[in-house]
């Protein structure tokens, strides 16, 4: 991409010359300025969030299960114990993920005795087993739990158990397992009598010289539960719900290894945007990949839901995730994929059926002039389920076994294919923008002291209406005051200036506000965040008591209820009083009762009247608070819901549709048409805008759009406009061509857009589309992906033919269409055709 100020960045490649073709998705900005031609090499491919019912356990091999263990190693999945219904099992199925094939694992020694609602775990190159429920089910004998641990050789098949000397856990079943740091971590489950909460660890390095040893755990410690998962993501653990008695929630809990510490963490659905967290549930799993947390089945409130929920470690939100449309049996409406007639002829009559109900999408090697297209019959969704078991092998979540409707056993494999994005860098960049303060074109001066804060017009504008209108009228007034006086002044925004005097920043007077807090709230604006404070101290409390105050000030539903979260967590016995007598003098009506009903519990009311704090309270408070425990008023439930306000990605998305029209200070050309943007945003997030605007801003104010040589569609550039501003991906698969390789030219922070292009590419190259999609390859000249869609052509041509599209093409496009028929027409086939005329 160039600007009238010349390439810059790393899509400037050796004498001008900038490849035509797309990077692969592992793109360098390092890479070497040599490079002239790059191509769109996906190479085979899983659909993304699809499910796949993978052959089930054969009787022969093994009984169908419930209450077992499965880990992953290597190419393989494991399968230990477990019950079939009727007897315990200690039998090790193997199932090999390429050749999708069943059988009973090698063993030698003595194996752990049948037992169910145990534990395993994978270390080195061996499976670790703890606990479980041992006994005979059927005659109801010998039934016992068990704290003894077991070691498997992968290698050699050689079980042993560990001897280990010195105090031991108690005995349990249906407890959490994990291994971190060279060691074994085991928390909470069963003995027999009582649910535990207790943590205990061991060294997995030597048997001959570890022992258990307790964990002193610190903090929101998960209450004492059973039949619950655990996973490790960012160096922590996880427990989500399980059976807790009268207490059963659907809490997230993350335990800290360094310092011990549980936390519960708080959802915020609301304020987030993002839906609630899954129903409490127990036997179900939960599996880690990548930034995620992935919850599938179990038991909810006497359901058995299939939906998966995902977890977002870093942005701490959960989602359902949407199956792929072919994860479906059936599917009647979905987009007829692309085939080969060549493939297809090589199957039976009762495997097309089933090959045309599943609607396989196919790999597509775009490195080859063929597409081979691996066969997956059967494609379904796995029914909900309880007492299952899941490992992730690579990039995949497998799920076996488990407990089906009317209490039956199943036998059932499943795989589903995750995806691997970059996280959205949206609120990161907006961020870093708010934070090293360059372009800023507008100073608020604040309160009696005249303190000042800088910032940036589009963001601002695009987040509050109270201070939009503000900035509004400040704009009037400079220009009112310009026509009068002829000039202000200039007060040069800092940063270095090339060449030429920056804009005065224009000011803005906010009598209402003062630095401290009101810094806190722009950071809000820019990042829908706030910077919590440390916990409990009065000082930071009192802080974000003022940001409350401002942000009802200023209507920002969104900070209002992020203040008040954080303040109703904070209020403690020691705050409690400057805290209510605070949101009094600021006249602050919920806040001021949520401390006064804190005061007058039960708990609470004789320690906080005995404080000397009290005795310094105002009389009209102290009265309030004396007749508040004396006649309590009645509570009144509100059926009003709670306004949440705008997100950041909701007010950038109405910026970009025209609320931030008024307000654009550059123009970028798109084949000579105009697109009026805005600076601050394009430079926090890319790149090659803040070095452009920071170095050589072009003088008319207008920057030349491109991708290397190429020039992007009004529709791709209209896509990439909605990224940059909110973070949007969605895009028809011909954008997602021409945008593959923007990320490289255009220095996005990382490479979510091109990750999205390719996942768009791969799952919707279908009939319908692949005349848009030639058209865009033959522009970006990514001729790979051009050969794919003419192969397509080729072996569709009897319903390509039909299609509208097909007939406002190029000339040269038509004569390649021609040339690849003629090309893949056999002799025979010519044959044919010549006797016919």
């Amino acid at each position: 991409m160039a600007g009238s100020g010349g390439p810059i960045g790393s899509g400037a490649l050796t004498g001008g010359v900038r490849s035509k073709v797309a990077p692969s998705v592992d793109f360098d900005h390092s890479c070497s300025d040599s490079v002239e031609y790059l191509t769109l090499n996906f190479g085979p491919f899983e659909t993304v969030h699809r499910w796949r019912r993978l052959p089930p356990c054969d009787e022969f091999v093994g009984a169908r299960r419930s209450k077992h263990t499965v880990v992953a190693y290597k190419d393989a999945i494991y399968v230990f114990g477990g019950d079939n219904g009727k007897t315990m099992l200690n039998d090790l199925l193997r199932f090999d993920v390429k050749d999708c094939s069943w059988c009973r694992a090698f063993t030698t020694g003595t194996p752990p005795a049948p037992r169910y609602h145990h534990s395993a775990v994978v270390y080195g190159s061996s499976m670790f087993v703890f606990g479980g429920y041992t006994g005979d089910i059927y005659s109801n004998s010998n039934l016992k739990n068990k704290n003894d641990l077991f070691e498997y050789k992968f290698a050699t098949g050689q079980w042993t158990e560990w001897k280990i000397e010195g105090r031991l856990p108690v005995a349990r079943s249906a407890h959490g397992a994990t291994v971190y740091s060279d060691k074994l971590w085991i928390f909470a489950g069963y003995d027999g009598n009582a649910r535990l909460n207790d943590m205990w660890t061991i060294g997995l390095q030597d048997r001959e010289l570890t022992c258990w040893e307790e964990v002193a755990q610190s903090g929101e410690i998960p209450p004492s539960c059973c039949n619950f998962p655990v996973a490790v993501c960012r160096d922590k653990m996880f427990v989500f719900s399980g059976q807790s008695g009268a207490k059963i929630t659907n809490n997230l809990f993350q335990f800290e290894f360094k310092d011990k510490t549980w936390t519960r963490i708080p959802t915020e659905h609301l304020l987030r945007g993002s839906p609630p967290p899954p129903q409490r549930r127990y036997g179900h799993t939960m599996v880690a990949f990548d930034r995620h947390l992935y919850v599938f089945g179990g038991a909810a409130d006497n359901t058995l839901p299939n939906e998966l929920h995902c977890y977002d470690v870093d942005f701490q939100t959960w989602e359902v995730v949407q199956p792929s449309s072919d994860s479906e049996v059936g599917g009647a409406e979905m987009p007829e994929r692309a085939s080969s007639s060549e493939d297809a002829a090589t199957l039976t009559s009762e495997e097309r059926s089933s090959f045309k109900k599943s609607r396989d999408v196919f790999g597509l090697d775009f490195g080859t002039t063929s597409a081979k297209q691996p066969v997956h019959l059967a494609s379904e969704l796995p029914s909900g389920r309880l007492f299952h078991a899941a490992a992730v092998i690579s990039d995949a979540m497998y799920i076996f076994g488990g407990t089906v409707d009317n209490n039956i056993r199943s036998g059932e494999m499943y795989r589903f294919q995750f995806s691997c994005y970059p996280k959205c860098t949206l609120h990161e960049d907006y961020g870093r923008l708010w934070e090293g303060r360059q372009f800023c074109d507008v100073e608020f001066v604040l309160g009696e002291k005249e303190e000042c804060v800088q910032g940036h017009v589009a963001i601002v504008t695009a987040r509050s209406r109270w201070l939009r209108r503000k900035i509004v009228q400040a704009q009037e007034w400079l220009a009112q005051k310009l026509e009068e006086d002829g000039a202000l002044a200039p007060k040069e925004a800092p940063g270095p200036a090339v060449g030429r005097v920056r804009p005065p920043l224009l000011r803005v007077a906010i009598r209402e506000a003062e630095a401290r807090p009101f810094e806190v709230l722009m950071q809000f604006l820019y990042t829908d965040k706030i910077k919590y404070p440390r916990k409990g101290h009065v000082e930071d409390v009192l802080l974000i008591m003022d940001v409350y105050k401002l942000a009802l000030s200023f209507q920002l539903c969104r900070l209002e209820q992020l203040c008040r979260q954080y303040i109703e967590a904070s209020v403690d016995l020691q705050n409690v009083l400057v805290v209510c007598e605070s949101a009094a003098r600021l006249q602050l009506g919920q806040l001021k009762e949520h401390c006064l009903n804190f005061i007058v519990k039960e708990s609470h009311f004789n320690q906080v009247i005995m404080m000397k704090e009290f005795e310094r309270l105002s009389s009209p408070l102290i009265v309030e608070i004396v007749r508040r425990k004396q006649q309590p008023p009645p509570r009144t439930p509100s059926d009003q819901p709670v306004d949440i306000g705008t997100s950041l990605i909701q007010d950038m998305k109405a910026y970009l549709e025209g609320a931030g029209s008024e307000f654009c200070d550059i123009t970028l050309l798109l084949d000579g048409q105009p697109r009026p943007a805005h600076k601050a945003i394009l430079a926090a997030r890319s790149s090659y805008f803040e070095a452009m605007f920071r170095s050589f801003m072009p003088e008319d104010g207008q920057v030349n759009i491109s991708i290397g040589e190429m020039v992007p569609s009004r529709q791709a550039f209209e896509s990439m406009l909605r990224y940059i501003y909110y973070g949007e991906v969605n895009m028809p698969p011909e954008d997602s061509l021409y945008l593959f390789a923007a990320p490289y030219y255009y220095g996005f922070y990382n490479n979510r857009l091109q990750a999205y292009c390719k996942q768009n590419l791969e799952m919707n190259v279908t009939v319908q589309n692949v005349l848009q999609i030639l058209e865009a390859a033959d522009k970006t000249q990514a001729l790979d992906m051009k050969r794919h869609c003419l192969h397509i052509i080729v072996h569709q041509f009897t319903k390509v033919s039909k299609l509208p599209t097909l007939r406002l093409l190029s000339q040269q496009l038509l004569l390649d269409i021609i040339d690849s028929l003629a090309s893949h027409i056999s002799d025979k086939q010519c044959a044919e055709l010549g006797a016919d005329i």
